[in-house]
């Protein structure tokens, strides 16, 4: 497997505009079907502390929508995206933040054009994985035999982010990938998607909950990591050219729920 290690900006600003517009609805509906399904699973409210970012950009050129939801068992279910489609870049996000009743791996999904294709699926561990090797063999090795034949293509590349930090965000099960824009690869972003929902629905149901003194410990770690996720990413670059910095901060401090509305489930 090849590997890309160009940053999101260098991919964007390398290439040349390409209307992207047919392969973003394409992943816009796959990424519904599957934000619908969690949404289906949990009972939620929308955040109105954000219900003014739902649209933002104009009808043409930068433009995005952000909308979050929680209630019991999910702390802050995001789904998202920001880009230029007519001109190549787009990122929508899925990313699915439990609450501490459990310790089950929070959910993310990402992709889009840059104009490649690209996506990122991941469950982001909850405890130290090489203290804990039955989480790993619970919660990541039902994906190794995916993520090795995704490995073993020749035709995708594996993204390795230029930062660091980001890189230590990255599970050994990640699908993380640029891949060629066909329709047949956006038909594979769906699959390995969903494969991964279907997988992390099947942990839900199985889950064993986290005694009641252990939950906010691990309620104040997981907003540590979504904080230092979305502060942190590399991209936040591209997004304040896009849209200047308050509104990228506004974005950026909505991604891990500061001014949030709705109360965390551990409150």
């Amino acid at each position: 497997m090849a590997e890309m290690t160009r940053s999101v900006t260098e991919i964007f600003d390398q290439a040349a505009p390409t209307d992207s517009r047919r392969t973003f609805d394409e992943l816009t509906s796959i990424m519904g079907g599957l934000h619908a399904r969690v949404l289906d699973r949990f009972d939620l409210a929308e955040d109105p502390a954000v219900s003014d970012l739902a649209s933002f950009g104009g009808e043409s050129g930068p433009r995005g929508s952000f909308r979050a939801w929680s209630g019991p068992g999910m702390d802050w279910l995001v789904h998202s995206w920001i880009g230029d489609p007519e001109a190549g870049f787009t990122n929508i996000h899925l990313t699915a933040w439990l609450g501490p009743a459990t310790d089950v791996p929070h959910l993310g999904i990402a992709c889009g054009t840059l104009p490649t294709l690209w996506c990122f699926v991941d469950l982001l561990p909850r405890t130290d994985l090489l203290v804990d090797p039955e989480y790993v063999d619970r919660y990541y090795e039902p994906a190794n035999e995916a993520y090795m034949a995704l490995k073993n293509d020749p035709e995708a590349e594996s993204f390795i982010s230029q930062d660091t930090f980001t890189r230590a965000g990255v599970s050994q099960s990640a699908f993380c990938v640029v891949l060629p824009t066909t329709p047949e690869r956006v038909t594979q972003i769906g699959e390995l998607a969903t494969l991964r929902l279907e997988q992390w629905f099947g942990y839900l149901d199985e889950a064993s909950p986290v005694p009641e003194a252990d939950r906010p410990a691990l309620a104040a770690r997981d907003q540590a990591v979504r904080r230092n996720i979305a502060e942190r990413d590399p991209a936040n670059a591209l997004a304040e050219r896009f849209f200047g910095k308050d509104l990228t901060d506004r974005l950026v401090g909505s991604l891990w729920g500061d001014g949030r509305a709705t109360d965390r489930p551990d409150r």
